[in-house]
């Protein structure tokens, strides 16, 4: 079967802007235009389309969607089952949040006890998963599953207070870089604290610390844009500035 684009606007659930614009930017092309100009799609482009849509359930930007569906590997029934195991994956995350819900209420009806580790265990695990979604295959290949796999329960058995220590740790380690920075010295005493107060913040996370894997982090900052983005908001060669003074710290500048 075929369809205009109003058509496969209306049974897709989405605006027919939305596929004009899929076919200006090349992630979506219409099979064919007709003789009076209409753009008409057939059933291979109904199939892109879902995949489409669902990495965009996925929160996967347009121009990665596109590096993937134009990719010679791409697999359609591999991505699907790619996508199912995520999506099940976000819909235990939304049924533990509406546990926690649950518990709430019936906590604050007096119906049962819930420790504030208790209130914030949806939370910590949303956080989880945002980090194994952004950097996982990242720091699994580059520390190993077990590591990997030992910070995260570290995470889920930390107390509120762990984790709003852990939060306050990290905004004093931008500010002291900020200021640091103006030194232009990554020696220097304040960027030394920095570094200490990174270590510090780390450790809440960390089942054990080394200088090694101080250091491996922090050139991880300036190798990966996404890390050195979070960092560089401070001031551009923010992330670098703290990598040279953890390297300093750690005694691993070579």
């Amino acid at each position: 079967m075929e369809y205009t684009v109003q058509k496969l606007a209306k049974i897709a659930g989405i605006s027919s802007r939305t596929l004009r614009y899929y076919d200006e930017i090349g992630i979506l092309k219409p099979a064919r235009i007709s003789s009076s100009g209409y753009r008409i799609y057939g059933k291979a482009e109904v199939d892109m389309l879902q995949q489409i849509l669902f990495y965009r359930e996925l929160g996967v930007s347009l121009d990665d969607i596109k590096k993937i569906l134009s990719s010679p590997s791409f697999n359609a029934s591999d991505a699907l089952k790619e996508h199912r195991k995520k999506l099940l994956a976000k819909r235990e995350q939304i049924d533990l949040l509406i546990a926690n819900i649950d518990k709430t209420i019936a906590a604050m009806e007096g119906r049962i006890n819930m420790s504030d580790k208790e209130k914030f265990e949806g939370f910590k695990q949303k956080l989880i998963d945002d980090n194994e979604k952004k950097y996982g295959k990242e720091i699994r290949e580059k520390y190993g599953n077990e590591t990997v796999d030992k910070s995260n329960k570290k995470l889920k058995d930390m107390t509120y207070h762990q984790y709003a220590e852990a939060e306050k740790l990290n905004e004093e380690i931008l500010s002291t870089l900020k200021e640091a920075m103006k030194t232009g010295d990554p020696a220097s005493e304040l960027a030394q604290k920095a570094a200490d107060l990174h270590r510090q913040w780390l450790c809440f996370f960390w089942d054990s610390y080394s200088k090694e894997a101080h250091a491996g982090v922090a050139q991880m900052y300036v190798d990966d844009e996404r890390f050195t983005a979070y960092y560089d908001k401070v001031q551009p060669g923010a992330a670098a500035f703290l990598r040279d003074a953890i390297l300093i710290y750690t005694g691993m500048k070579g």
